[in-house]
C-alpha cells in the first residue's frame, strides 16, 4: 500500500516522527509539492492514500489519480479538497478536528498581551541602551493597558472561542460573544451572548474565532468598524479572509482601530503587496497559532488514527460535505 504525504514539512520540519505512519504502508514524504495539477498528479502517482495540508486537490487531480481511495487532510479546514469530486469517486476524506484549541487560545492571549504592553518594543529599547540613558526608574514608549474590567468580544463561540473566553475571564475581563449557535448553558455572570451590533458597540477588544463562510467573509469591514468603539483593538487567529485588509488599514491609520494583531492574512504565504505590511500599529505573525510541538504532535497522532480506522473499515473524522 502506497502512502504519499504531499507537504509534510509544515507539520513536521524534523522534530516529530513519521514512524507510526510508516508502519501502515510504503510511505513517501515530500516537504512540499508545487500546486499545479500536473505536478500534484505526478507526485501522487499510483498511491491509494495521500495526505495534504495546503496542497490543493481540485476535481482535475481527484478524477485523474488512478488508485486514489483516501485523502487525509492534515488540518481542520478542508477547503483545499474538492469534496464533491471525492464523494463522486467514492474517496474517503478525513480531517483533524480540535487538535489546536489550547494553542490557538494561548496565541490569542499572547497577541492580546503584546498589544497591551508592547514587550518586544520595550525589550528592544532597553537593549539599545534607552533605559541606561533615560535616567528614570522606568519608562514606557506606548500606553500600557490593564485588562481587568475591559470587555472582550468573541465572534464565533466554538471550542476555540470558549477556551479563549476562559483565559480572558481569568484576566478579569467581561466576555461577550456573537455566534450562529447560541448556547444559554454557557452563559455566566462574566460571559454573555449578544447580537453582532451589540458586540461591535461594546467591545474594547474583538477576537475572531468563527469559520470562513460567505456570511463571515470580510466581517471586519468599514461598515462594521464604524459601529465599534473608538480605539478598539482587533485580534484574528482564525481565517485571514474574515478581515477586509484595506478597510482595516484605513481604520488603523485613522486611529479608529488603535491596534490589530493578526496571525492570518487573506492570502498565505503573505504577498509583498498586502496592504497591512508596514502599518505600525498592526502586529502580524506567520500563521503560527496552531504550531507548538504539542499541537502538531496531536495533529499527527490523529492523522494516523484516522488512517488506521479507515483501514479497519471503521472510518472516523470523515468530511461529509
Amino acid at each position: 500500500m502506497k502512502i504519499v504525504v504531499l507537504d509534510g514539512y509544515t507539520l513536521n520540519p524534523g522534530d516529530l516522527s513519521w514512524g507510526s505512519m510508516k508502519k501502515l504502508g510504503n510511505v513517501t514524504i515530500h516537504d512540499r509539492t508545487p500546486v499545479d495539477p500536473e505536478t500534484v498528479l505526478k507526485t501522487i502517482g499510483d498511491a491509494s492514500i495521500i495526505f495534504t495540508n495546503k496542497t490543493p486537490l481540485p476535481k482535475e487531480v481527484i478524477n485523474n489519480a488512478p488508485n486514489l481511495k483516501y485523502i487525509g487532510v492534515l488540518a481542520t479546514g478542508y477547503n483545499v479538497v474538492d469534496i464533491a469530486a471525492a464523494k463522486n469517486k467514492g474517496i474517503t476524506v478525513t480531517n483533524i478536528p480540535a487538535y489546536s484549541t489550547t494553542s490557538v487560545a494561548q496565541m490569542t492571549m499572547a497577541l492580546l498581551l503584546e498589544m497591551c504592553h508592547n514587550t518586544g518594543l520595550h525589550s528592544t529599547a532597553v537593549h539599545n541602551g534607552e533605559w541606561a540613558r533615560n535616567g528614570n526608574f522606568s519608562f514606557w514608549k506606548t500606553p500600557l493597558i490593564e485588562l481587568a474590567g475591559k470587555t472582550f468580544g468573541i465572534i464565533g463561540f466554538g471550542t476555540i472561542g470558549q477556551a479563549t473566553a476562559k483565559l480572558a475571564q481569568a484576566f478579569g475581563m467581561q466576555v461577550i460573544t456573537y455566534s450562529r449557535t447560541k448556547k444559554p448553558e454557557l452563559e455566566t455572570s462574566t460571559c454573555k451572548f449578544v447580537s453582532l451590533d451589540v458586540l461591535l458597540k461594546e467591545s474594547d477588544f474583538i477576537s475572531l474565532h468563527c469559520p470562513l463562510f460567505p456570511e463571515t467573509k470580510g466581517i471586519i469591514n468599514t461598515n462594521n468598524i464604524s459601529k465599534m468603539k473608538d480605539g478598539v483593538k482587533i485580534i484574528n487567529t482564525s481565517r485571514g479572509q474574515l478581515v477586509n485588509e484595506k478597510d482595516l488599514k484605513t481604520a488603523l491609520e485613522s486611529g479608529k482601530v488603535s491596534g490589530a494583531a493578526l496571525d492570518v492574512v487573506s492570502e498565505e504565504p503573505m504577498l509583498s503587496t498586502n496592504p497591512l505590511l508596514g502599518v505600525k500599529n498592526c502586529i502580524i505573525t506567520p500563521h503560527i497559532a496552531w504550531a507548538p510541538k504539542e499541537s502538531r504532535a496531536r495533529l499527527l497522532q490523529t492523522a494516523i488514527h484516522n488512517l488506521e480506522a479507515y483501514l479497519n473499515n471503521k472510518p472516523v473524522n470523515v468530511v461529509k460535505s
